[in-house]
């Protein structure tokens, strides 16, 4: 009898001589970068370093695109853009120790986000692995265990024979629900040491789908046809499991309102009459979430800013569907099922009967003019015009992200994304830094349309270097910088607490002519030219950055 997987094991002919006859002068690097592409790596991000040379060097004997970025943390959040966008694994290639350990936050990022990113690192030389201190350059005592509380599986390979294999499973892990970063590292010896080994061909590390058990569906779908008020809280694994679609289908079956949090932006339609939109953080809309008798959460695990900072208190059933086995019922007991998104959504909508609800839209319109009402009430018209000329300047499908600044803040709740998949932010681990390197990956992943990155002037200067970066490849990423002299949201929050802030005010360079000594077109704008400004520079080719000088507030809280 013949198996299927005997026609994979068994070679051909053709197979057979090239193995036989390995390209002279290659080495581990090279195992390396051939085992990317096999698993169908285009593109990699990175940055050079003593150990990693055998890595980098194989680049140019490979189809991959290069893309390098001038900090190790910014080619990480560069990566994990890219992993965001495409849904598919982000190699990172980076050096020992210290080009190591300045990736740290942009793996924290990815992880807290479920962003596929494989950091590839080199190692000092084999002898000195075991944690003795032998002196060579950028040594740790154990470099891995400084990744392991944050990525998702570490892998040391200590042979070129382990390479192709250790990067497969890494690659693997990655890409399983929920996606995330994962860490290899190989040493400086058996990357530069040659190799006869064959060259690696097509490899298969796809992950299998994690399916819901079907008890469990059943008694969700129970629960959600027979409810007087159910309610959605739709979270980022919607959108990173394409899931969308499905989560339309099951509200508009159930007459279920739906808020997505603000990693979920995008997930359901913004204008739909049963869309809460996005403003979790609000008394009201925690309100009606607590009035739920049945409450499905979707792809979110109800951390601080999903809940309105933990005071959401849910009187009625909570069904959590989430792929991150630590997330289920983490914060609130209820009927937990672990699956990815798109699969228990489907389940879901082949189980549950359609139920009816004329009042749901009457009471999302209610809700939504109360979350109105209260904002007006602030005086904080220049804040929602700002994000109206930005809707308005930036094309439907252009993704967009977003640093730690007040106007993200106040995107988080009051932007529009209009599509999924096209509105990032770091707030996941909530880092400075993001937005503009995180709008290189994006573009480097579609250069066939414009992307836009926010950032204030102090998360501006993380990155700064990165102009050079994007002027070098041409990337399409207008850069806008919101100058207010310093941590805006970090002075407003010492001021309410303390009466004055510390350490929040920045001196800061002529933006507009720093990035003009890139070579990139800059324009400095004000709040009345924004929307005019902006759209001209999103739709210039290459890189471009628009500065606008203002002071922002943020909307009153209602968790205190």
């Amino acid at each position: 009898m013949t198996h299927d997987h005997d026609l994979v094991l068994r070679p051909t002919a053709a197979q057979i001589a090239a193995a036989l006859t390995p390209p002279a002068g290659r080495n581990g690097g090279d195992l390396v970068i051939e085992t990317l592409a096999g698993l169908g790596a285009t593109t990699v991000f990175g940055l050079p370093g003593q150990h990693a040379l055998g890595m980098f060097d194989a680049l140019r004997r490979s189809d991959l695109r290069y893309v390098g970025l001038r900090v190790e943390n910014n080619a990480g959040f560069a990566a994990d853009a890219y992993g965001r966008i495409t849904g598919q694994v982000a190699p990172l290639l980076l050096s020992t120790g210290p080009g190591a350990l300045t990736s740290l936050a942009a793996l924290q990022e990815a992880a807290a986000a479920s962003a596929p990113v494989l950091a590839i690192s080199s190692q000092i030389p084999s002898a000195g692995l075991g944690g003795g201190r032998h002196g060579y350059l950028h040594e740790l005592r154990d470099q891995k265990a400084s990744f392991r509380d944050i990525v998702k599986s570490v892998h040391t390979v200590r042979t070129a024979s382990q390479i192709p294999s250790a990067i497969a499973a890494a690659w693997e892990s990655a890409l399983s629900a929920p996606h995330g970063p994962v860490w290899v590292e190989i040493p400086q010896d058996v990357l530069l040491a040659e190799t006869g080994l064959p060259v690696v061909t097509a490899m298969d590390a796809t992950p299998r789908d994690l399916v819901p058990r079907p008890e469990l569906t059943a008694v969700a779908a129970h629960l959600l046809q027979n409810a007087e008020r159910p309610a959605i809280i739709a979270g980022g694994g919607v959108v990173r499991s394409d899931a969308s679609g499905k989560l339309l289908a099951l509200a508009e079956k159930l007459d279920a309102p739906v808020v997505t949090t603000f990693g979920g932006k995008g997930a359901f339609p913004w204008e739909h009459p049963l869309s809460m939109q996005s403003w979790l953080e609000d008394r009201h809309t925690t309100d009606l979430l607590e009035d739920a008798d049945v409450l499905l959460v979707v792809g979110s695990g109800l951390g601080e800013l999903s809940s309105n900072y933990h005071t959401f208190a849910p009187r009625g059933r909570v069904v959590q569907i989430e792929a991150d086995l630590g997330k289920l019922e983490s914060n609130h007991a209820g009927l937990g099922i672990h699956a990815d998104a798109r699969i228990a959504l489907t389940a879901l909508l082949e189980t549950v009967v359609a139920r009816r609800d004329p009042s749901a839209a009457e009471r999302v319109a209610t809700l939504l003019a109360k979350v109105r009402e209260r904002i007006a009430g602030q005086g904080l018209t220049l804040e929602q015009q700002l994000i109206s000329a930005v809707r308005d300047a930036l094309p439907d499908d252009a993704p967009s992200f977003w640093d730690m600044t007040i106007l993200a803040y106040w995107a988080w709740s009051a932007f529009d994304a209009r599509r999924p998949n096209t509105m990032h932010s770091a707030q996941g681990a909530g880092g400075l830094g993001y937005g503009f390197p995180a709008a290189l990956g994006a573009a480097a992943a579609d250069p066939g349309r414009p992307v836009l990155a926010v950032s204030g002037d102090g998360g501006a200067m993380y990155s700064i270097a990165e102009l050079a970066t994007a002027k070098q490849y041409g990337l399409p990423v207008t850069w806008l910088i919101v100058d207010d002299g310093g941590y805006g949201i970090l002075r407003e929050y010492m001021t309410d607490a303390f009466g004055e802030a510390t350490g929040t005010e920045l001196s800061r360079p002529d933006f507009v002519a720093l990035a003009e000594s890139f070579g990139v077109p800059a324009v400095r704008t004000s709040t009345e030219s924004l929307r005019e400004d902006l759209a001209k520079s999103l739709a210039q080719p290459g890189p471009s950055v628009v500065v606008l000088p203002a002071v922002l507030r943020m909307f009153a809280p209602t968790h205190l």
